[in-house]
């Protein structure tokens, strides 16, 4: 980690966030059953166990995306992650996880690490990572097979990489919101939420 134990510098702050897109679609594939539990192992990070992906190619797609992430990241370019859930079978959008990203675009100008401690961000970003996996307590069942898609918004005048392609927002009709916490390193702040499609009253 590019930082001090007392302040964060602008690369280990989009190192931190990156960190936690990983760790938090992992948990969020992993919780609402897109892949069967037998592909994640556990590891333990920011002092909790977490599940990531075994599966090589579900691995390999994550790694690029967050890298990708991570150099929006580090230069502000990025303003949210959506991760959007489909079922297979009508196509319908059933969930949408928010994160906008706030970035302080000041710190491209000054390298000077801000002050706030490393264990306090983490500590944050846990909180977050605790209400996700809880989130199974109130988002109904997901009773048929559903695929995912990752929405990445960033400055309009910014090229897009090859192998990504422009995409609709996947809105969902008759939603329900769920606001998530929020941290911050002080150069960028993620807030969450999650919006999902009711359930049909019996």
């Amino acid at each position: 980690m590019t930082s001090t134990l007392k302040g964060i510098t602008l690369k280990g702050s989009a190192e931190l966030v990156a960190d936690f897109f990983s760790f938090g679609i992992n948990s969020i594939l992993y919780q609402r059953g897109i892949y069967p539990p037998e592909k994640f192992t556990r590891v333990s990070h920011y002092d909790m166990s977490l599940l990531v992906t075994a599966d090589p190619e579900l691995k390999n797609y994550l790694e690029t995306v967050v890298s990708q992430l991570k150099e929006w990241l580090l230069n502000c370019t990025v303003q949210k992650l959506v991760l959007v859930i489909t079922c297979l079978k009508t196509d319908e959008v059933l969930e949408r996880w928010q994160f906008d990203i706030e970035c302080d675009k000041s710190a491209l100008e000054c390298s000077a690490p801000r002050e706030k401690p490393i264990q306090v961000i983490q500590g944050e970003v846990r909180s977050v990572l605790r209400q996700i996996t809880a989130s199974v307590t109130f988002l109904p069942l997901l009773e048929n097979p559903c695929s995912f898609n990752l929405l990445i918004y960033t400055d309009k005048d910014l090229a897009i990489p090859e192998n990504w392609e422009e995409s609709s927002p996947h809105h969902i009709s008759q939603p329900e919101e769920v606001r998530l916490r929020s941290f911050t390193t002080t150069i960028h702040k993620v807030c969450s939420q999650v919006t999902y499609k009711k359930a049909c009253p019996l």
